[in-house]
């Protein structure tokens, strides 16, 4: 009784939209329509690391989508010098358009170049939305030319009359002076349509230089979903407050030579900490803390000296206030990562699992041997502020509430199982038992609940008090042993720094990424979070793969894929990869391992695109429909409801209004 009183208001309320038999049965018709469309493209991304480069280009050229439609219609017809320029300028029209017309000098040879421009765009167009409704199309269009692109794309093959038109609306475009803005348009849709969803798979921020533009750019994507990766949580956590967080991402700024990322990006005031450095390590040649430079951030060597010491100076913060939080929660047993009161200061060297390391440096002028952790008074004034400049950042913030908005710890979509790091498993197989906040949980369950807290610490973070245990989960999640999103039993930072002997740098896996290798493993997950074993697949990133050394993407018979192939310049000497690149058609699933991008003025001056080596082209018997996807199942759901409504009308339970 309760449930037909609950229908007949649902009902009620549908009615209020769908206000007879008419406009319910239209809109029925419409959405039995959409499900027999092809579904739309998923491009998959993961550990962008702040490379922009790489990562626009990639959504330019839709992961190859673009060239290879160009390719099908233009591959008989014109040249490959010309099917490669017009490449080009769809995914930099504005740029190419600047070359092309200081190269066309004649008015005459500019406009024969429009002319036969413009009819290549629009069969590119007509292509890449042929497996969308008109309406669809009609939405992504960009304002201004959205009445003409619209009646070019539904002109082609139709009588003289309509040729004549159609020849007359170019010919009126170029003569009016509107063919640059045009192609720039006709551009922006051939790219909104190649890529219907983007799923990005964590690591957005840190090492490479412009994480701020890599967001701007997700925030104006029209449709996509994130997993959180560990450095993405790093950063939650400092906009948080968390201390810890705001330590370690000066310090990988200050490493990989970021510090404009924080002042230029994100107004993170660095000065107070930059003079303490100076003065602190004024003759220390901070040796082991020089910024790794790469082609992008030369610097002179008096710069570079300067960020070392500044490199080292937060480095020694991270490390206390980590130990303190370490002796806050012994739940999180990583009491082997507190090193410094392992320090013999006298002597120079640290023992570590009871061995005896010689220290490379000495220098440790704010650290007090009877109690290493504590933080000097001007340290305690500088992470104070520091943390003030994290938490009131405007665009900083923007940029968190958007990663909260959109992401989440794990996801299933279209019977893929997505995240950036593990699943905690033990060396049996079986999912590792995790204490946390007072539970203990496994599984998809403990992955429920992380989402949970960390988005208490959030909404909650002006009323929380600065160490309670919900904020410093953050700084867990970051690099504790039995984080989904780290997977390894330590962050071996100290180490690294401090002693030459690279037995002590080895930070091991969890077993997680072993028994990946095995398919009744990826079974076992896959069964964990709902999903069939036998179409299902499992995608995530976080580790490189070294494919350099024989390493494989395609793990478990194709159970499990890792996209994670080097995007972050840093990488690529243990890779030999730039990155992989996932992509899901109506026909399957295509895995490719891409080519490094060099740049994006000589992608335009020459007219180069990023290689790929396709290594999974796994087409299905039968090519998918959006009825075969999650959100068929929501629109088949939409049906539903509007057949009981169509039914209630007939039988006059709702009366009509018109």
């Amino acid at each position: 009784m309760e449930d037909n009183i609950s229908i007949k208001r649902h009902l009620k309320i549908l009615s209020k939209q769908y206000s007879n038999i008419g406009q319910v049965s239209e809109e029925i018709i419409n959405l039995q329509a959409i499900l027999n469309l092809p579904k739309g493209t998923e491009l998959f991304l993961s550990d962008i690391h702040g490379e922009y480069g790489s990562f626009s280009h990639i959504l330019n050229n839709g992961s190859g989508i673009i060239k290879n439609k160009i390719e099908d219609i233009f591959s008989n017809r014109i040249t490959e010098k010309e099917r490669s320029a017009l490449a080009t300028l769809i995914y930099y029209p504005e740029e190419k358009l600047s070359l092309i017309k200081k190269e066309v000098k004649d008015l005459e040879d500019l406009n024969d170049w429009y002319s036969i421009t413009l009819y290549r765009l629009i069969e590119v167009a007509v292509e890449v939305s042929s497996k969308y409704t008109r309406s669809k199309v009609r939405k992504a269009m960009p304002k201004g030319f959205d009445y003409i692109i619209d009646e070019l794309l539904h002109l082609q093959g139709c009588g003289p009359d309509k040729e004549t038109y159609y020849k007359q609306i170019i010919k009126s475009i170029i003569e009016l002076d509107r063919a640059d803005e045009f192609i720039v348009a006709i551009s922006d849709l051939i790219k909104r349509m190649a890529i219907d969803h983007l799923h990005v798979l964590g690591d957005i921020f840190d090492r490479g230089p412009e994480a701020k533009q890599v967001m701007e750019t997700l925030m104006k994507f029209h449709s996509l979903d994130i997993e959180l990766g560990n450095h993405d949580i790093l950063w939650m956590g400092a906009a948080c407050g968390n201390r810890a967080c705001i330590a370690n991402v000066i310090r990988i700024c200050s490493r990989y030579d970021n510090i404009s990322t924080l002042e230029d990006g994100y107004g993170i005031n660095i000065r107070p900490l930059t003079t303490f450095a100076l003065e602190t390590y004024n003759k220390d040649e901070c040796v082991k803390f020089m910024p790794k430079i790469y082609d992008y951030n030369k610097y002179i060597g008096s710069d570079e000296i300067s960020i070392a010491k500044l490199h080292k100076a937060i480095s020694i913060i991270q490390f206390k206030l980590e130990g303190q939080l370490i002796k806050q929660h012994p739940e999180y047993e990583m009491g082997n990562r507190l090193l410094l009161d392992k320090i013999n200061y006298k002597k120079g060297t640290i023992k570590i699992d009871g061995k005896t390391y010689k220290l490379n440096d000495t220098n440790f002028p704010t650290i007090n041997p009877e109690n290493p952790y504590e933080l000097t008074k001007e340290e305690n004034e500088i992470i104070n502020r520091l943390e003030e400049s994290f938490k009131n950042s405007e665009t900083l913030n923007k940029h968190i509430a958007f990663l909260y908005s959109k992401s989440s710890i794990y996801r299933c979509f279209n019977s893929n199982l997505l995240f950036h790091g593990c699943i905690p498993m033990k060396e049996n197989g079986e999912f590792a038992k995790i204490n946390i906040l007072g539970k203990t949980l496994l599984g998809k369950e403990y992955l429920n609940y992380i989402d949970k807290v960390i988005r208490k610490a959030y909404v909650e973070k002006d009323q929380l008090d600065k160490d309670t245990n919900i904020l410093d989960i953050m700084w867990y999640l970051w690099c504790g042993p039995k984080s989904p999103l780290f997977g390894k039993d330590k962050a071996a930072t100290f180490e690294r720094y401090f002693i030459d002997d690279k037995e002590t740098h080895k930070e091991d896996k969890n077993p997680y990424f072993t028994l990946i290798e095995k398919e009744e493993i990826c079974n076992k997950i896959l069964k964990e979070f709902g999903l069939n074993e036998n179409n299902s697949h499992i995608i995530n990133g976080h580790i490189p793969v070294k494919e350099k050394d024989g390493e494989s993407p395609i793990k478990a018979n194709g159970k499990l894929l890792v996209i994670d192939g080097g995007f972050a310049k840093s990488y690529r000497g243990q890779t030999g990869r730039a990155g992989y690149t996932l992509t899901y058609n109506s026909y399957g699933l295509i895995l490719a391992a891409n080519e490094p991008f060099d740049s994006k003025a000589e992608a335009i001056r020459e007219e180069k695109d990023i290689k790929y080596d396709i290594m999974v082209n796994a087409k299905a018997t039968e090519r998918k429909r959006v009825a075969d996807t999650d959100i068929g199942k929501e629109i088949q759901e939409e049906i539903n409801d509007l057949k009981l409504l169509l039914n209630a009308y007939k039988e006059g339970k709702i009366k009509e209004s018109f």
